[in-house]
């Protein structure tokens, strides 16, 4: 049998090459109404008052007297009202919306709600603190008492807007006591879920249905739960159908952004050895906490890098602000952390004397070590044979040398990193409970049942690649469509690098289950989630394994700066992968180079600001992301390691090629300029601030 990492075509290439594939900008409907919202002006105070024009006929407003059922998204931290009822937390903060046929119409009615407030002073500094996370292994801080010398710096990320193609959508509308929508989503039971909550409806009476996604990165898993409740009421109280599509500039000034962070790191340093680590995370919420407490979390874990730090002092706090609320993003925290922590290795070893490199290969975490919660990493780590393979082919080591020169403005940053898998500790097994699916009809095909959805990252293709290659079908005879609640169990949401290793690993038991029946003419196989014997975690207290599995990275960046313009120019980029096993080679290699492309802007690129509660890059003008052209060449590799309940051994992808390019690309920028850097993105007004500091 074919090894199943070589690539083949991806099945959807000849519907969106051709124009054919339909997102839900493209759904119409007889009788069709248009939804636009109407938003706060003020950062912080409250309603007092509201003014209506008269509506023209067949106009409407929908606002939280329509809400049926509990006026609050239903996520992991429920503080997030579907319309506001009369307190305003943040700018642009959704009040009500506004529903007819004709868009310019509604445009109109919006300009003349007179909305009178009660303003208050926002709050923008982060001290509201609403979570608070701590933890220790072995001593904690008291390893500090035996330090001979203690090393402290500070390190600070800024937002990242995902950027995605297609901008939030959705389409209702009412299939007789049913509510159905059609959106652009990740995670469609999180929306349904959120909807039954706010309609106060019975399950059957709610439908969620997936349209082609253009993009997501994070960025349609929490917040599509907020418009489509708002979409959903609309619907049951004027009972026709809806289209409720976001402007790119609404979308940007009003939906989640990467978290702003802020990490303070101490090293215990003894005979010119770290001994011990404390550290402090902030991360700023936003005006609703949400996943932030996950996103803090899961920062919290990577605290101690792909390295092994015997004694760990952990801390961390959520921020509250009158600001946009901050969600999901690719990586969940990770990036934040990893450039933190990989920027630090480096700048202790710059200050000990020793050579950066050799200081870091002394310190990776090995099989066998323990995990910064006391769990442990079980599968074998191929670092090294990683970090060989890029320094080989980057010639690394001489370009040090060469670019240690004062003056040269050429550079070399390398990082090294790791992504933990799946949801944290038990969260598979007590809170997901994934289901999936495969049924075998008459005419001898199989069907894929699942909740997962393809926004760009190949499963359509991977997902019946594998059931073909189980079952030793051509893909044509394995049928895999868009997720609809009412067909397809609930196997979770596409997110946190899980879709392959665990919904596919389910899908893996159902084909080998399948194949033992294959005589049988039509039937179903189901599989739920079990979780390994060998996963214990304390959420609590940040005790055991906190991840099923880990993939690892090393990404090594090359740099000019210009010594006039302080611009920074990528020239090129070698990267190495450990993600178990490829299902497709060339998809996996597509994900890679755009999580780095993702990471590098993340790193020097992507300029994010507020200014009094509002997002000053508020389109794709002012928010620079890269093209191509500003990436240089990229070669990619991948390292086999497989993982024993992943298909194949294939381990998580998403996520794990963006989190190294931020530390990578600025200790480039470093090496170029002969300056520690402290923050993200490092611009070329950052460059010239520490270039003129000397």
């Amino acid at each position: 049998m074919k090894d199943i990492s070589k690539s083949i075509n991806k099945v959807d290439n000849e519907e969106k090459i051709s124009g054919k594939a339909k997102y839900v900008a493209d759904y119409t409907m007889d009788g069709m109404l248009y939804a636009m919202t109407k938003r706060s002006s003020i950062a912080k105070g409250e309603i007092v008052n509201i003014e209506y024009p008269d509506l023209p006929k067949g106009y409407f407003i929908v606002n939280h007297k329509d809400v049926q059922g509990k006026n609050i998204i239903k996520m992991i931290f429920e503080d997030w009202p579907v319309f506001t009822e009369k307190n305003i937390s943040y700018l642009y903060e959704p009040i009500m919306l506004v529903i007819g046929p004709e868009k310019s119409v509604l445009v109109d009615i919006i300009e003349h709600i007179k909305i009178t407030y009660k303003e208050e002073k926002p709050i923008f500094a982060w001290t509201d603190s609403v979570i608070d996370y701590h933890f220790d292994k072995g001593h904690g801080n008291r390893i500090f008492d035996d330090a001979d010398e203690i090393i402290e710096h500070t390190y600070e990320t800024g937002y990242q807007e995902q950027a995605y193609i297609e901008p939030q959508g959705f389409i209702g509308y009412p299939e007789g006591d049913k509510t159905t929508l059609v959106g652009s989503i990740q995670c469609p039971y999180y929306v349904k879920n959120a909807v039954i909550q706010a309609l106060g409806e019975k399950d059957e009476n709610v439908r969620v249905i997936q349209a082609n996604v253009g993009g997501a990165f994070g960025g349609k898993e929490e917040y599509p739960s907020l418009i489509g409740c708002q979409l959903a009421v609309a619907v049951k109280k004027i009972k026709k159908p809806i289209k409720l599509i976001f402007e790119r500039e609404e979308d940007m000034l009003v939906t989640t952004k990467r978290h702003p962070s802020k990490t303070v790191f101490k090293a215990a340093i003894k005979n010119n050895q770290i001994i011990g680590l404390k550290a402090h995370v902030s991360i700023d919420a936003g005006a609703t906490i949400g996943l932030s407490g996950v996103v803090l979390s899961r920062a919290l874990l990577a605290v101690s890098g792909a390295y092994t730090i015997d004694h760990l002092d952990v801390s961390g706090d959520v921020y509250r602000t009158n600001t946009v609320p901050n969600g999901a993003f690719r990586g969940f925290g990770a990036p934040q952390m990893f450039f933190a922590v990989d920027m630090f290795i480096e700048h202790i070893a710059k200050s000990l004397n020793f050579d950066p490199l050799e200081f870091r290969e002394n310190l990776l975490v090995k099989q066998g070590d323990r995990t910064s919660t006391n769990g442990l990493f079980r599968e074998p780590v191929l670092m090294p044979n990683m970090i060989k393979k890029v320094i080989d082919e980057s010639d690394y080591k001489n370009k040090i040398k060469q670019y240690s020169q004062k003056g040269n403005f050429k550079g070399i940053g390398m990082s090294l990193f790791f992504h933990g898998c799946g949801f944290t500790g038990s969260g598979e097994k007590n809170i997901i409970k994934a289901k999936v699916r495969l049924k075998k009809t008459k005419d001898g095909k199989v069907h894929i049942l699942v909740a997962a959805v393809d926004m760009g990252q190949g499963i359509k293709t991977t997902f019946r690649k594998l059931i073909a290659h189980m079952l030793e079908l051509d893909i044509e005879e394995v049928v895999f469509n868009n997720p609809d609640t009412d067909f397809v169990p609930d196997s979770g949401p596409t997110v946190a690098s899980r879709t392959m290793m665990i919904v596919g690993g389910l899908l893996a038991r159902a084909a080998k289950e399948m194949k033992s029946r294959w005589k049988e003419v039509t039937f179903t196989v189901e599989k739920e989630y079990e979780q390994p014997d060998y996963i214990k975690y304390d959420e609590l207290h940040f005790i055991g394994d906190a991840y099923p599995a880990y993939s690892w990275g090393v990404n090594i960046v090359e740099v000019e700066v210009d010594p006039v313009t302080y611009q920074v120019y990528i020239k090129k980029s070698w990267s190495v992968y450990d993600v178990g096993k490829a299902i497709d080679e060339k998809i996996v290699l597509g994900q890679a180079d755009g999580g780095l492309a993702q990471g590098l802007a993340y790193g020097y690129l992507e300029v994010m600001n507020h200014k009094d509660g509002k997002i000053m890059q508020k389109n794709m003008t002012d928010y620079i992301i890269p093209t191509a052209m500003d990436m240089g060449e990229m070669e990619t590799y991948l390292f086999d390691n497989p993982y024993a309940y992943g298909p194949y051994g294939a381990k998580g992808v998403g996520e794990l090629p963006l989190i190294g390019g931020p530390a990578a690309v600025a200790k480039a920028i470093e090496s170029a300029i002969n300056k520690n850097i402290y923050k993200i993105p490092v611009t070329p007004e950052y460059i010239m601030e520490l270039m003129n500091n000397d």
